[in-house]
């Protein structure tokens, strides 16, 4: 049974990172894995948010680095559900880029995760429905549906 619904405003967060030499690799750019981190992190309080139950990730999907991020760097994750299931919810994360000379930003990555509510026992759990107030957040609730559907069609 499906519990109160909630908008996308009611989940979505944000975090700040600085990029500290143990983060970066011998050139300097910041580790895939630690970004991917960061993301996943993110994301599992987005979902945490929206369901108020524990969380898994069941898929990243759609992750593209689109810009070095370099020592010194800050980091800012902007996190949001774009779709709502019975149990699971797709969370989308755009990350930018700040640099530490002249305080410009640009994305530089962007990744859609999906994560399944869980119960106590472990077993997916019943999560709000999502209230789509724009029409940003309908077209992105499609489009989360479109992806679905095509991960679906690649597990069989």
């Amino acid at each position: 049974m499906k519990t109160n619904k909630k908008t996308v405003e009611d989940s979505r967060a944000e975090s700040v990172y600085s990029v500290l030499p143990a983060d970066t690799n011998i050139y300097g750019n910041l580790f895939g894995g630690k970004l991917v981190e960061w993301i996943d992190s993110i994301g599992a309080l987005v979902t945490h948010r929206h369901s108020s139950k524990n969380v898994v990730t069941a898929n990243i999907d759609n992750l593209s680095f689109l810009e070095p991020i370099r020592l010194g760097d800050s980091v800012i994750l902007h996190a949001w559900i774009n779709y709502v299931g019975t149990t699971s919810m797709e969370v989308q994360v755009d990350t930018y880029r700040e640099k530490k000379d002249d305080s410009l930003r640009a994305l530089a990555c962007t990744a859609f995760l999906t994560y399944v509510a869980i119960d106590e026992y472990g077993k997916p759990a019943p999560i709000p429905d999502l209230i789509l107030k724009t029409e940003k957040q309908k077209k992105r609730f499609k489009e989360a549906q479109q992806r679905k559907e095509v991960r679906l069609k690649r597990k069989v």
